[in-house]
């Protein structure tokens, strides 16, 4: 679906009231935000699902603020990135522990080496926004212009997380027995 189709089918929900016109488009996009979640919430899948349908809720009712100074997936992006930090900060504000405190707690699992390294088990080392910066660049293939624009970070900004990500995932998995002759 090209950028145009895209923006055919907003202005048709926006101005024609076509409700089902945006279908296409959750269609389209679900998949890779709901991924995006899963990366962010190291694998919670149920937790992934409830923040990729809060996302198309809060799209599908704010469509007509879309303007198209980016395209629709990075005015997407932005709201899962949002909700994704609502979410973090509610989550702070309960929580007598800070996150990375809960997620070291919850990844205490012992790991079996000689098995296949977890993913989820090393996102789990870095801040949320390193761990944000790690999944749109290196899992879903977004230029860095366009997750500063989706952050609001300078681009140097994310450079500087994807840098530090990077480092603390190499360390971790040779902290675990990975040491890239396998």
């Amino acid at each position: 679906m090209s950028q145009l189709n895209e923006l055919s089918l907003v202005a048709q929900v926006v101005v024609l009231k076509n409700k089902r016109a945006f279908e296409p488009l959750v269609q389209k996009y679900q998949s890779p935000v709901r991924r995006f979640f899963l990366h962010l919430t190291c694998g919670d899948s149920e937790l992934s699902d409830d923040l990729a349908q809060d996302t198309f809720i809060k799209a599908y009712t704010n469509l007509a603020s879309f303007r198209n100074l980016s395209s629709f997936s990075t005015w997407l992006y932005r709201i899962a990135y949002n909700v994704f930090y609502d979410y973090i900060r509610s989550r702070k504000e309960t929580a007598d522990l800070d996150t990375k405190e809960i997620d070291a707690i919850n990844c205490a699992e012992p790991m079996n080496v000689g098995q296949r390294m977890d993913i989820y088990q090393s996102l789990k080392t870095l801040k949320e926004v390193e761990r944000t910066c790690i999944t749109l660049f290196y899992m879903e293939d977004v230029s860095i212009d366009k997750i500063a624009g989706i952050t609001g970070m300078p681009a140097g900004t994310v450079k500087s997380h994807l840098s530090r990500g990077k480092e603390k995932l190499a360390n971790y998995l040779k902290r675990n027995g990975y040491d890239g002759n396998r």
